[in-house]
């Protein structure tokens, strides 16, 4: 399927109508009656823009139009829903060419539609075999035309573009993160990660497990000792070409393709569900292609530590002291809390390698800021007001959402261990978030510009592409507004 802008709607053919809650609505309803054939009265009493309602309308022609409320004040992830619920339920029913009137509509709005549009063709049955044929909307020969006002012309074609491009990379973050831990191994997101290189035009090296020993990656070693799959450490590193004195951004992800708990095991309930634990990887990974696609003049380096967190004899144990990268040690007191230990030698080795200007860690790290900020939020952690304000700012802007959790130093007693350096669990059903990130920012060597995005409530959920929790690819929107805020306080 291809996306397409123009200026004026045609006379004829199938089209798509966003219309919202306003004051107006009812003058646009007036306005919109006689084009559709269709008495004043009734569209005004079948049809109140609310948001996801939709109501199909055949003109004389024989062709169908649909106009889709959205609700009252559509903020950016309002759109990208409404869309992506439309196309989601109505994809069988839509023919392989429709426009889409957007002339109403400011042009920033084209970049979330776009998104909702991709988004609401994505086939969750990734090893199904009985899949029969896609609708036609979503074949290779779909066509869907975006009609905008002429002087809305050129914002949205950047934005089509910038939307087009997070897309295709958000989607495939999709699939890895959907996919089964036998079909996803560390070694997966590495060789994803170098096919991205060098298609979209930046460096990738990869630590083996043979140079995370040379390199003294204890703690990242320590997590995959009971697994056969080795772990490894993928750097990605975007440098924009022609462009000297960039400011440099540092991120690292949880990459854990697994988490069984390790000899901490979790309960069976919800484990399946633990083959995401990498969606701080997947925003990571998916924020460096897209700026790499982008070309945006900023230099982003992507540290992805990705290991399987199993359990065999040679597991690490609770009450276990490793040796990180950075050489402080660290007692193990739960093996389920492994996310902050690989981050740990991701940061430490961020820091030491590549002194960003800024740097930003991202993870499904704990249970705990579910419990706190729910399913509509990830946890926000940094010393930095104004890196706190840039990342909320984004979150915003996106509907990524971010709420800012206290990171004092009181909260260091919970991570003080009697035998070694700090301990990764204080062992509390209290503050659980908060002393991970605590725990964390040991090993960001104090950097002055820090700050933690706990996503464990936002990287899995329920949409409408299945029956449980699948993966929302929380933080690449996030992470590119936060990139282009930067870029445009530079200029």
């Amino acid at each position: 399927m291809t996306i397409t802008l123009n200026t004026q709607p045609p006379a004829t053919g199938e089209l798509l109508i966003p219309i919202g809650q306003t004051e107006t609505l009812a003058d646009q309803l007036t306005k919109l009656a006689p084009r559709l054939s269709i008495d004043t009265f009734i569209l005004q009493r079948d049809f109140k823009a609310e948001a996801k309602d939709v109501l199909s309308l055949y003109s004389p022609d024989g062709n169908k139009t649909y106009l889709l409320g959205v609700g009252a004040d559509p903020q950016s992830m309002d759109w990208l829903r409404i869309f992506r619920k439309f196309f989601f339920d109505y994809k069988s029913k839509l023919p392989a060419t429709l426009g889409i009137d957007l002339t109403m509509l400011p042009g920033d709005v084209v970049e979330a539609v776009v998104l909702g549009i991709r988004w609401g063709g994505y086939d969750l049955r990734l090893y199904q075999t009985d899949k029969h044929e896609g609708p036609a909307i979503f074949a290779e020969a779909g066509q869907i035309t975006l009609y905008v006002d002429e002087m809305q012309l050129t914002s949205a074609q950047e934005a089509l573009l910038r939307g087009e491009a997070i897309a295709q990379t958000q989607r495939q973050m999709l699939d890895l993160m959907n996919a089964p831990a036998n079909l996803k191994k560390p070694q997966t997101l590495a060789d994803w990660a170098v096919t991205s290189g060098r298609e979209h035009n930046y460096n990738v090296t990869i630590l083996d497990k043979n140079e995370l020993e040379l390199q003294h990656l204890g703690a990242l070693l320590s997590v995959s000792q009971g697994s056969e799959a080795p772990p490894v450490l993928i750097i990605a590193d975007y440098k924009p070409e022609g462009v000297g004195n960039v400011l440099k951004v540092g991120l690292v992800g949880k990459g854990v393709t697994f988490d069984t708990g390790g000899v901490s095991i979790k309960t069976s309930a919800s484990m399946h569900l633990m083959k995401s634990d990498m969606g701080g990887a997947a925003a990571v990974l998916g924020a460096v292609e897209v700026a790499a696609k982008l070309k945006l003049p900023i230099h982003v380096i992507g540290i992805v530590p990705a290991t399987e967190n199993a359990i065999d004899g040679r597991s690490t144990k609770p009450g276990d002291v490793i040796t990180s990268y950075l050489g402080k040690t660290i007692e193990i007191i739960d093996t389920d809390a492994e996310g902050r230990v690989i981050l740990a030698d991701g940061l430490g080795y961020m820091v030491r390698n590549y002194q960003p200007d800024i740097l930003i860690d991202l993870a499904t790290l704990t249970g705990n800021v579910i419990a706190a900020l729910g399913y509509h939020a990830a946890g926000l952690f940094t010393s930095n007001d104004t890196l706190a304000s840039k990342l909320i700012e984004a979150a915003d802007q996106t509907g990524e959402r971010l709420w800012r959790l206290p990171i004092w130093d009181t909260y260091k007693e919970d991570i003080k261990s009697d035998v070694a350096d700090l301990k990764n669990f204080s062992g509390k059903p209290i503050a659980g978030a908060i002393s991970a990130a605590k725990f964390l920012e040991v090993f960001t060597e104090n950097h002055p510009a820090w700050a933690h995005l706990d996503i464990a409530g936002m990287a899995f959920a329920d949409t409408e592409f299945g029956s449980q929790k699948n993966a929302t690819g929380f933080g690449i929107r996030l992470l590119i507004a936060y990139l282009r805020g930067l870029i445009a306080e530079m200029r």
